[in-house]
């Protein structure tokens, strides 16, 4: 009676498993391969869409590279540029401020942030006004040429004089300034490195003219063009 009570090996396996002719998972898997009524991807399905998104992301960059109306090189030079104003302005301002601690922390805030910011300050002010129509030849210039003065002079100049004033405060540099004039101290100690930032301002101005003529130029060149039928 006992040996009849207890279900058989095969009875089991039934319950539990698909039978193996026909090489299905187990039911407790199969049941974990859905969630919601939706079938959970597999490790292989995994490794199929690796290479799916590889070629998409590679084709965005296609995409982004070959597109003239973004002007991709010109804004990366003018971001360059910038950077390069804002390791001036802190050799400048380091100099002004006997500063000789954490060279390497405020030199790399100076070379990155005036040229990040330069780049997606011109990406939303001229980049996308062109592609979109509503910028004259003009505007552009004047546009291009303001974001290098404020992107590559002002913003890096400023943030050089804030960046190593603290560190001339914290290491004691530089005489602290008496009470009640502040600023004039402060003025007074980087008067001639401000006088040295005339150098990037112009260049920041030439480099604005000059890209914003020619990102003009190139806009109205790629939308002069007729477009072939297919």
């Amino acid at each position: 009676m006992a040996a009849s009570e207890r279900p058989s090996w095969s009875e089991s396996r039934d319950a539990g498993v698909v039978q193996e002719g026909t090489r299905e998972a187990p039911q407790d898997i199969k049941m974990a391969l859905y969630k919601h009524g939706q079938l959970i991807p597999s490790l292989g399905d995994a490794k199929f869409r690796s290479p799916i998104l590889t070629e998409i992301i590679e084709k965005k960059f296609e995409y982004y590279r070959n597109d003239e109306t973004l002007n991709t090189y010109g804004t990366l030079a003018f971001g360059t540029s910038s950077g390069l104003s804002g390791i001036m302005a802190n050799l400048v301002f380091r100099n002004s401020f006997k500063v000789k601690y954490e060279a390497l922390k405020t030199y790399a805030s100076l070379t990155t942030l005036p040229f990040l910011a330069t780049i997606v300050t011109y990406k939303l002010f001229v980049t996308d006004a062109l592609q979109s129509g509503d910028l004259s030849k003009e505007s552009c210039i004047l546009r291009s040429s303001l974001i290098g003065v404020a992107c590559g002079v002002s913003y890096p100049s400023a943030l050089a004089f804030y960046k190593n004033g603290r560190l001339a405060v914290k290491y004691q540099t530089v005489p602290l300034p008496p009470k009640g004039r502040v600023m004039l101290h402060w003025l007074l100690l980087c008067q001639t490195g401000m006088k040295a930032m005339a150098i990037p301002l112009f260049f920041q101005i030439l480099m604005g003219v000059f890209s914003g003529i020619h990102h003009y130029g190139v806009c109205e060149k790629t939308y002069a063009r007729p477009v072939p039928d297919d």
